[in-house]
């Protein structure tokens, strides 16, 4: 059964390796999957077309309704087809490399019959380089392998009869009876590896331990543990294991409104998420990773030190050119983009995030000195340099730069806790103009940044419009949360950019057509920020609310429609379960909620 062109972007499911992801439809479908890497060109792509981006479909060939749910403490997924006939459990993962498969990728799809014969269609129609390489399909020793250039997919059937080869697809029909199995090996070059079915089978039983090894060791124990631990599990879906750089998402173009033209690639790392994403690693004790990212982050920055580049690629390289593809589109959303013109943007707010990243580091007692000292000492040196130009602000806005808010916050971020740093001996340098400079740019925000008709601080200098990003001034310490401005802050982004429990980013033009969804980070934001002015009741409240809006099986989108429940963005975004890990975090720690300063 092919993949409906309008399956729910919530309907999804996402599994992986750590070196690629691949999302399955509630109807038994891999729509998206990118090889070798998850910023590779894809290979099943109907997610963004239909007709030619390509599928792997798996279904009872009768009526049937559908079920899932990760096998406890994976990213493992189990999907129980239940028809007149039978019923059907599906468990879909990719397999975790072991020494003889470590280049290659491997989607394995086992089928099992809890009663009845239930009969069953499958077919992979791959389609490489976003559909625009020519496929071709032939045997191998017996095997079906499709490939284009280098990049090969092989199909390894058993328990069913041998598969029909056509030019464009594989596949077949069976009536599952007993235990089968249907596996994807994929290898991004030759020699191609055909694995036997006790290999795939061990390779399934050893990635199920793994994950639920890596998952147990999550030291978070509050009450919120279940949706923390799958937020984690989803965050190391979008750890891209040889380098540790994480994802902003899986997918491209995924849109913020149906039908319109915000539709943007996510498949780099942002320096944006940097603070974010080491502070939860490390709360959440996996030192391991956090380290990875860290080291990974000093090493892409150092590539163009001391400016920053907005995102890097996932291997830390630079250059990710924004282009279009001839998809139709996720329900007729166009462009599609491939690459992200981001990257060319001024966005002063990342130097603050990437001096918060090294505070957070240190404060655990790791060691920042030598040249590691030094970058950053540079980097404040630049800041004190930068703060008072315009810049696209941490929305990336396509209209004309403007004096964002949130951006000199940040650069005021970056200036303390550059002081901080070398106070502790952690660098040195021209700690005067740090703090001379610190406190011009908190002169500009008190005078300029602030609305006495919103009592809010405003979106941009001299504006009556509002901001959520400014709550990150409350989360990284330039204001306390108790402090009365924000606190009026608070108030005035709940009255007037939220709806239930959803906040929108922000009010005013961007330069883009059309409208958007609420951003989901930022509904999290707004509970943690209420946590740490002292509104726990609210907080709590809001937070079980936002934690019943997940998927089925417990991810989410950057965005949601507030009236359809609807996901919108790209999918699953590390930047919302990253909101949610902290705001989770900050109401089990009595300590953060009541101090509001920086780690």
């Amino acid at each position: 059964m092919a993949p409906r062109a309008d399956v729910p972007i919530r309907d999804h499911a996402a599994i992986g390796d750590g070196r690629t992801v691949a999302l399955v439809t509630l109807d038994g479908s891999i729509d998206w999957l990118c090889l070798p890497d998850l910023d590779s060109a894809s290979v099943f792509g109907s997610l963004l077309d239909l007709r030619s981006g390509g599928t792997f479909t798996l279904a009872p060939d009768v009526p049937f309704g559908a079920s899932r749910h990760y096998v406890p403490g994976t990213n493992v997924l189990v999907t129980m087809f239940e028809t007149d006939a039978g019923t059907v459990r599906v468990t879909d993962a990719m397999t975790l490399p072991d020494g003889g498969l470590a280049p290659a990728r491997e989607l394995c799809r086992r089928i099992e019959v809890e009663s009845g014969s239930v009969p069953m269609r499958w077919e992979v129609c791959p389609r490489f380089g976003y559909g625009e390489d020519t496929t071709s399909i032939s045997l191998r020793a017996g095997i079906p392998v499709a490939t284009t250039g280098n990049l090969a997919v092989a199909v390894n059937a058993w328990g069913v009869d041998a598969p029909q080869v056509g030019r464009a697809a594989v596949g077949g029909s069976f009536v599952a009876r007993t235990d089968a199995m249907i596996a994807l090996s994929v290898a991004y070059q030759e020699p191609l590896v055909f694995p036997s079915r006790d290999d795939v089978e061990r390779r399934l039983a050893s990635t199920i331990s793994f994950w639920q090894g890596w998952a147990s060791s999550c030291a978070f124990t509050g009450p919120s543990r279940s949706s923390v631990e799958r937020s984690a599990l989803a965050l190391k879906l979008l750890i891209f294991s040889p380098s540790g750089a994480v994802a902003g998402a899986a997918t491209t173009s995924l849109p913020e409104t149906l039908g319109g033209e915000r539709n943007w690639d996510y498949r780099f790392s942002w320096v944006r998420d940097s603070a974010f994403t080491l502070a939860a690693l490390l709360h959440l004790g996996y030192a391991a990773e956090a380290d990875a990212f860290f080291w990974w982050l000093m090493h892409a920055s150092q590539l163009t030190h001391p400016h920053l580049e907005v995102l890097y690629r996932l291997d830390g390289g630079l250059g990710v050119p924004e282009r279009f593809l001839p998809f139709a589109g996720y329900r007729s959303s166009r462009p599609v983009r491939v690459g992200n013109a981001a990257v060319d943007q001024v966005q002063l707010d990342i130097y603050g995030d990437l001096l918060q990243t090294a505070w957070v580091y240190a404060s655990t007692g790791r060691p920042i000195e030598g040249e590691m000292g030094r970058r950053l000492a540079k980097i404040a040196d630049l800041v004190c340099d930068l703060w008072e130009l315009r810049d696209a602000g941490i929305w990336e806005v396509r209209s004309e730069p403007r004096h964002f808010t949130q951006s000199k916050m940040m650069c005021w971020v970056a200036l303390d806790r550059a002081v901080g740093l070398a106070e502790r001996g952690h660098l040195g340098g021209r700690v005067d103009r740090w703090r001379a400079e610190k406190m011009a740019i908190e002169t500009y925000i008190e005078s300029r940044c602030w609305s006495e008709k919103m009592q809010s601080y405003t979106r941009s200098a001299g504006s009556d419009e509002l901001d959520t990003s400014v709550l990150l001034g409350a989360l990284h310490g330039y204001r306390e949360p108790t402090h009365t401005r924000m606190t009026g802050t608070i108030d005035a982004i709940g009255r007037e950019l939220g709806h239930g429990p959803f906040i929108y980013r922000y009010s005013g033009e961007d330069g883009l057509a059309g409208s958007e969804g609420a951003f989901l980070a930022c509904s999290f934001w707004f509970v943690e920020a209420l946590a740490r002015s002292g509104r726990r009741s609210r907080a709590l409240s809001l937070m079980a609310d936002l934690l019943s809006r997940s998927n089925d099986v417990g991810l989410y989108a950057e965005e949601i429609d507030p009236r359809s429940g609807d996901f919108l963005g790209n999918f699953p975004q590390a930047l919302t379960h990253l909101a949610l890990i902290s705001a989770a975090v900050s109401l089990d720690d009595e300590r953060s909620v009541l101090d509001g300063g920086p780690p």
